[in-house]
């Protein structure tokens, strides 16, 4: 079905609650402010929405992406998502929303906004392209773009293809933003279909890493590998 912005903008109004808004205190650490707004609509909820609106077109993503409803801008990366995975999209509507993801980042503000499309839009479209704008992503100021850089790798990891992966996740050792860096221990836990590429990697960096990172790296080793691996570790 073809959504407007505006329908969607009305029917989250419609499902709002104060007590599911208190709910997001667990998650995000938010202050309102006029950039960001929490109403209180339970992600379930916002994904239905969004599945009802997978026709929805880019024009209408990006106003829902312009919203300072939280819940709104979820719906639009949602929907994105879910449009892009389609097998009836075309490749000229993936190119369009490859390039509404990256041009309207800004707008992509938090963790949950970042790994909604990143997995399913950025990763995928790159399959089979040059690979450069991810580097680009992971040098940025911008928290947000370098999880985004890291994230998008997974579709690279699901084909066997790791070098990407390693060589973003060697640029983000020294991050300072802990969301990125759970975000690269995740990728790099995730290279660990294949455990020889995954130690050498650890063995020419796990001195460097931060603990936040190696732990996630970590999660599939026995104990005893885990403490070797830990015991080279930065102390962060």
């Amino acid at each position: 079905m073809e959504l407007t912005a505006e329908t969607i903008l009305a029917r989250l109004q419609e499902l709002r609650s104060d007590e599911e808004r208190k709910k997001y205190h667990r998650y995000f650490d938010f202050e309102d402010d006029a950039a960001d707004t929490f109403i209180g609509v339970r992600m379930g909820q916002v994904f239905a929405l969004a599945k009802q609106g997978l026709l929805t077109p880019p024009a209408e993503i990006e106003k829902l992406m312009e919203s300072d409803i939280h819940e709104a801008r979820a719906a639009a990366m949602s929907i994105m998502a879910k449009q892009y995975q389609a097998k009836k999209t075309t490749p000229e509507r993936k190119q369009e929303l490859f390039e509404l993801y990256l041009r309207r980042h800004d707008r992509i503000n938090n963790w949950d906004l970042v790994d909604l499309a990143a997995y399913y839009v950025i990763g995928p479209h790159l399959l089979d392209r040059p690979r450069d704008i991810l580097y680009r992503l992971a040098r940025s100021e911008n928290l947000w773009e370098r999880r985004t850089a890291t994230l998008a790798t997974f579709a690279f990891i699901r084909r066997g293809e790791l070098d990407d992966t390693f060589a973003i996740a060697e640029l983000l050792l020294d991050d300072p933003e802990d969301l990125v860096l759970k975000a690269v221990g995740w990728m790099l836990r995730a290279t660990d279909t294949n455990r020889p590429a995954l130690n050498a990697f650890l063995d020419r960096h796990a001195a460097r890493m931060p603990r936040i990172m190696l732990r996630n790296a970590l999660e599939h080793y026995a104990p005893e590998e885990r403490a070797h691996y830990m015991a080279m570790g930065k102390g962060k």
